[in-house]
C-alpha cells in the first residue's frame, strides 16, 4: 500500500446527507459510529438504484468471509442489469488481515464506469495500523466520516427525539451531545425513555445511564446468548405474566445492549464500556464463538425488535409483544452455537 497517504478528509456524515454529493466509482466510509456508516449506505442505495432493481445489481460482502478478493473482483466487474449502476459493498473491512486487505484495495483501483464499490471502514480516518483506506485514497474517492463530535450527536438526538415522537429538556440534548457513549445506545436510551410519553428530563437520563439492568431481563438476554432457549422463554413468559403490558421493552433492551456488548468484543480493537468491562472474562469468549457477523445481527435484530413497539408497528396489544419476543428469541437461539 501507499506509504504516503493522502490526509485530505472526507465529507462529514450529515454534510454527506445534507449536500447529496456526486457518487463515483469509490466510496469509503470511515469513522466509527456505525450506526451513521450503516445509514449512509442506505442512502447511496437509495440514490443510486431504485428497489425494482436493486437485488439484480447489489452484491454485498462481510470482511470475515473474505480470505482473498476474487469474488469483489468478479463482482465489480460485472455489467449492471436493467439499471445504470452495479454496487459491490464490503462491510468491517477494518478487520481485515494485512493481505486480503491489500487484495482488497488493488481490486478498488480498478472499478470500472458505470459500478460503484463501497467499502466500510470503520476506522479513525488517521488510523496507521491498519492503514485507513480513506487516508490512502485522498481525494480520488468520496469518502464518508462518520465520526461524531458534538453538532453530528446533537443533530442525531435530535432527530431520534423527532422520529419517536418526543421531547427533551435542552440540557438532556447537551448531554448526550457532550457524551462518549456511541449513537447506537444513545438511539436506545431514548427510544426507552421516550415510552412513558412525557418530556425526557435530565433526572431521567441520568436513572437511565446508571441504572442496574433489570435482574431478569439480564438473565433472559445472558440465557438467550448462551443458547439456553428454554431458560431465555421462561424469565420472559415470567415477565409478561407479572407485568404485559411493560415487559418486552425491558427484555429487549437488555437483549440488545447483552448482542452490542458481544459484538464490540468480537470485533478487532473492540472495547467494552467501563461499566461492562467486570464481565469481560466472560464476554470475549463467547464473542469468539459467536463471531462479529452473528453478534452484529442479533444487536440489529433486538434494535428493530425495540422500534417495531416504539413504533407501534408490532401492535398494541400485550400478546403481540409477547410473540414479538417470542419470534426474535428463537431467531437468535442459535446464536451461539457453531
Amino acid at each position: 500500500m501507499n506509504p504516503s497517504p493522502n490526509w485530505s478528509s472526507g465529507l462529514k456524515f450529515y454534510d454527506f446527507l445534507d449536500k447529496a454529493p456526486a457518487i463515483g466509482k469509490l466510496v469509503i466510509i470511515e469513522g466509527t459510529e456505525r450506526v451513521l456508516a450503516d445509514r449512509a449506505l442506505e442512502v447511496i442505495l437509495d440514490r443510486l438504484l431504485p428497489p425494482e432493481v436493486r437485488d439484480l445489481n447489489l452484491n454485498r460482502f462481510a470482511a470475515e468471509s473474505l480470505t482473498d478478493a476474487a469474488g469483489v473482483r468478479e463482482a465489480v466487474q460485472g455489467m449492471p442489469f436493467l439499471a445504470e449502476r452495479r454496487i459491490v459493498a464490503v462491510a468491517d473491512t477494518q478487520s481485515m488481515r494485512s493481505a486480503p486487505r491489500e487484495a482488497l484495495w488493488a481490486v478498488a483501483q480498478d472499478v470500472p464506469e458505470g459500478n460503484t464499490l463501497v467499502l466500510l471502514d470503520l476506522l479513525s480516518p488517521r488510523s496507521q495500523r491498519p492503514m485507513a483506506f480513506g487516508a490512502l485514497a485522498g481525494r480520488s474517492a468520496l469518502r464518508v466520516d462518520t465520526t461524531a463530535g458534538e453538532d453530528t450527536r446533537e443533530r442525531f438526538v435530535q432527530e431520534t427525539l423527532q422520529r419517536i415522537g418526543a421531547k427533551a429538556e435542552a440540557r438532556v440534548v447537551e448531554e448526550l451531545a457532550r457524551s462518549q457513549a456511541d449513537l447506537a445506545a444513545v438511539r436506545n436510551d431514548l427510544e426507552k425513555l421516550g415510552l412513558s410519553g412525557k418530556r425526557i428530563t435530565i433526572v431521567d437520563l441520568e436513572r437511565e445511564a446508571l441504572a442496574i439492568e433489570d435482574p431478569k431481563a439480564y438473565k433472559y438476554a445472558s440465557a438467550l446468548a448462551e443458547g439456553k432457549i428454554v431458560q431465555a422463554l421462561a424469565i420472559a413468559h415470567e415477565s409478561f405474566a407479572n407485568d404485559p403490558r411493560n415487559a418486552a421493552i425491558p427484555l429487549l433492551s437488555a437483549l440488545a445492549t447483552e448482542c452490542n456488548y458481544l459484538w464490540e468484543s468480537s470485533r478487532p480493537g473492540g472495547e467494552l464500556p467501563s461499566r461492562a468491562r467486570w464481565r469481560e472474562r466472560f464476554l470475549r469468549p463467547l464473542a469468539r464463538r459467536i463471531g462479529e457477523r452473528r453478534a452484529r445481527i442479533a444487536y440489529e435484530r433486538a434494535v428493530r425488535g425495540i422500534e417495531a413497539i416504539v413504533t407501534g408497528r408490532a401492535g398494541n396489544d400485550p400478546d403481540d409483544h409477547r410473540a414479538l419476543v417470542d419470534r426474535i428469541s428463537v431467531e437468535l437461539s442459535k446464536l451461539s452455537r457453531r
